[in-house]
């Protein structure tokens, strides 16, 4: 209005016109862009995606997960699960390990009383050879 007074003052129809002309490209040229980007980032299936998280979180009980600010705090609460999961599989190797080394160590004593049986035998054969 302030660049085109006279000039509305003179033609207003006109003025109006062009100005009802601009608009309606400027709106089309607006929905294009958005489309544009709809398209390129795939936006509608993220807005579902966050439709649908909105709605399960509506259902929840508990308030979500919100960060404390302490990083230290928030690191260990989400490597808890992990270090308790990791943990448990460390405790069964190390059974399983005992327990093979415990059928070795049975092995090896039951070695070692044959090669005592098989000394014995060659010390009372040695005995009666003389």
């Amino acid at each position: 209005v302030n660049c085109y007074r006279h000039f509305y003052r003179l033609q207003p129809e006109l003025t109006r016109s062009i100005y009802d002309q601009f608009i309606s490209q400027l709106q089309a040229s607006i929905k294009e862009e958005i489309q544009e980007v709809k398209e390129e980032g795939n936006l509608e299936a993220l807005f579902s995606s966050l439709d649908k998280i909105v709605e399960e979180a509506k259902e929840q009980e508990e308030p979500a997960w919100r960060p404390s600010g302490i990083p230290e705090e928030d690191v260990c609460s989400a490597m808890v699960p992990y270090l308790l999961k990791h943990r448990a599989y460390l405790r069964k190797v190390l059974k399983e390990k005992e327990e093979e080394n415990k059928k070795l160590a049975e092995s090896v004593l039951a070695g070692r009383d044959r090669i005592a049986e098989l000394q014995q035998l060659i010390q009372d054969r040695k005995q009666a050879w003389q």
